[in-house]
């Protein structure tokens, strides 16, 4: 395969090298994605969180099967786009509170460690995911943390909002 095509399959999927890093590397690709979910989700509201979220999805399959074909590895951690487009996700349904208003700052860590729970613990669709074990299953796994995670940050902003503020 083209020496180029691999290096750029290799940025992708690492998430601009935070996948790299030798601890915890799906948490440090999570928190390299909050500067662009908190952009998107002010400038951009659900529209633009979706519409980023679904390009990386496509871009992302694309990445971690040259990065699996090459590291012979069915799904290797320095693959962290998943997380990428999962961490979007989190945020997708709790742009209105989001959206070009930063009152409500607490949702980024909160949606953070909800997107880490969810991805870490692997119950329901999201165990089902993880055992494909090509592209697919490595991305697919955490869109449905990411969804997972995005109902209960809504749940819980919708509350939070409504009886604290």
């Amino acid at each position: 395969m083209d020496k180029n095509k691999r290096l750029l399959a290799n940025i992708i999927a690492t998430w601009f090298g935070s996948g790299l890093s030798p601890k915890a590397p799906g948490t440090a690709g999570s928190l390299a994605t909050m500067p662009l979910a908190i952009l998107l989700c002010y400038w951009t509201a659900f529209s633009g969180v979706m519409f980023v979220s679904l390009l990386f999805f496509a871009v992302g399959v694309w990445a971690t099967h040259i990065v699996i074909q090459e590291a012979n590895d069915k799904d290797p951690a320095k693959v962290v786009i998943d997380e990428t487009v999962g961490q979007l996700l989190t945020f997708s349904l709790v742009t209105p509170y989001l959206h070009l208003n930063l009152t409500y700052w607490w949702i980024y860590p909160l949606g953070f460690l909800l997107f880490r729970f969810f991805d870490i613990k692997k119950m329901g669709l999201v165990k089902h995911f993880d055992k494909r074990h090509d592209a697919w299953g490595v991305m697919l796994d955490d869109v449905i943390a990411g969804i997972n995670a995005s109902i209960v940050l809504c749940i819980i902003c919708y509350f939070v909002v409504k009886y604290l503020y």
